[in-house]
């Protein structure tokens, strides 16, 4: 069984900073891409920041300059710094990866539980 564990979320104001962390436990072989992606209240649940197993990366334009993603393979986890916060990047953040439990097996995307993130203003 694999599992997604986020932690790092929280209450800061505006200006603040924040990182996100998420570790990928369990049965794994592979991890592919990696990615964070938020859900505000009322709003779908959107791409927030991605990074492939070579480590290229994308962002969505909202968040390109405050925030940014990182990986780090031998320890199975995935971070994303974020800066500059604005009330508006208020949102659930959940983590996702595309992993495989054993070679040539099926590939799977996976999230993680969420994490609260609230930036006052």
């Amino acid at each position: 069984q694999v599992e997604l564990v986020e932690s790092g979320g929280g209450l800061v104001q505006a200006g603040g900073s924040l990182r996100l962390s998420c570790a990928a436990s369990g049965s794994i072989f592979s991890i592919n891409a990696m990615g964070w992606y938020r859900q505000a209240p009322g709003k779908q649940r959107e791409l927030v920041a991605a990074i492939s197993s070579g480590s290229s990366t994308n962002y969505v334009h909202s968040v390109k300059g405050r925030f940014t993603i990182s990986r780090d393979n031998a320890k199975n986890t995935v971070y994303l710094q974020m800066n500059s916060l604005k009330p508006e990047d208020t949102a659930v953040y959940f983590c996702n990866a595309y992993m495989t439990a054993t070679a040539g097996g099926r590939w799977n995307a996976y999230w993680g539980q969420g994490t609260q993130v609230t930036v006052s203003s």
